[in-house]
């Protein structure tokens, strides 16, 4: 491929293209990104980017400002925008990612238009080699999988996507519910998890647990009367990209203790 095709002006919209960029090492042709991408990777916090809005609320003129020659984005995402962007005779990458198969081939993709295909399948050989360390740790003869409940949002309550459902299961736990669906405290107590985790977009590790137990009357539940509620960084499983093998890590030791050792950022009910 000659370098004439290959993107060296990038703008992320997405913080999961952004930390795939940094694991892929081309961090350095990002010219503008958002401010969620600091979060999730903190190496954009450390170099100068310009930053723009999200993938729904940017506006076409912000982009283009930036004179990219690849847009990367991910639903939802505004239309016309987009259409501007491709008026513009701008490469636009959209992305939509509901499983761990998905997130690969995100990746792939991102890796192949870089020019830099083997580096794509080299990180996601580490990704999908540190989830089977982790199966095959959970598998027998671990006596027990505890069902766990995992909250992507509040109000409403929204159960985590499918890929975290992927990584609960991968770290010996039984996901509760349907991934991605709302719910509501009455329907989540009758199921009386053993396990409840709280990872709301947009909220980092600031999810007020002890607020949300008494709230919704979860006092008398398991998980409550074991302490067995946490609170793991936002980025690290709703950031669909390599940042979730942190996510991974954080549930299992939080599932699986006498296993996994607990990670530092997981913050625990008091």
């Amino acid at each position: 491929m000659s370098s004439n095709y290959i993107p060296q002006r990038v703008v992320s919209l997405q913080p999961s293209a952004t930390v795939t960029l940094e694991r892929l090492g081309l961090l350095d042709r990002v010219v503008a990104c958002t401010k969620w991408c600091a979060e999730a990777s903190p190496e954009v916090a450390r170099q100068t980017h310009a930053i723009v809005a999200d993938s729904w609320t940017a506006k076409s003129a912000q982009i283009l400002a930036a004179r990219p020659d690849l847009v990367i984005a991910s639903v939802p995402y505004q239309a016309e925008a987009v259409g501007e962007i491709l008026k513009a005779g701008i490469m636009f990458l959209g992305l939509a990612p509901h499983s761990l198969r998905d997130i690969y081939a995100d990746i792939a993709a991102i890796a192949r238009i870089m020019g830099e295909p083997a580096r794509g399948q080299q990180l996601i050989s580490e990704m999908q080699n540190e989830i089977e360390r982790v199966r095959r740790a959970t598998k027998d003869p671990v006596p027990k999988r505890p069902v766990v409940f995992c909250e992507e949002w509040g109000k409403p309550i929204i159960h985590s996507q499918p890929w975290v459902a992927e990584l609960v299961e991968a770290g010996g736990g039984t996901f509760l519910g349907t991934p991605g669906s709302k719910s509501d405290a009455k329907t989540v107590a009758a199921a009386n998890p053993e396990v409840m985790i709280m990872a709301w977009c947009g909220a980092g590790d600031r999810v007020p647990l002890e607020k949300i137990v008494e709230q919704r009357g979860w006092e008398n539940l398991v998980a409550a009367r074991e302490r067995r509620i946490f609170c793991i960084p936002d980025e690290f499983l709703n950031t669909p990209a390599p940042t979730l093998l942190e996510g991974l890590r954080a549930l299992a030791g939080i599932i699986h203790p006498e296993l996994f050792p607990a990670h530092p950022r997981v913050r625990r009910i008091t």
